[in-house]
């Protein structure tokens, strides 16, 4: 994933370790198949936790909608699955 989503106004009130993060857990996730990347999203949670950085949901739903800008219909299918799934667990 490139940065240009970084400078999309939206995520203008959001803390910059956070976009950091985010950033970090984008490439990382980028070479994971789609079998990988829950398991991968919930350790990255998990680490988020201990580290101190919570996100609101508000937070979460603008960077979900910045994420999916530019995807195909197929990914952002895939994105949405994932989210399900991520809120089932929690």
């Amino acid at each position: 994933m490139s940065e240009d989503w970084r400078d999309n106004p939206k995520l203008e009130g959001i803390d910059q370790n956070k976009l950091d993060m985010l950033q970090k857990l984008a490439q990382q996730g980028s070479t994971k198949s789609a079998s990988d990347l829950l398991p991968f999203l919930m350790g990255a949670a998990a680490q988020g936790k201990k580290g101190g950085l919570k996100f609101s949901p508000q937070e979460i739903s603008t960077i979900i909608e910045v994420i999916k800008m530019g995807k195909s219909p197929e990914e952002v299918q895939r994105l949405d699955k994932v989210i399900s799934l991520m809120k089932m667990i929690r």
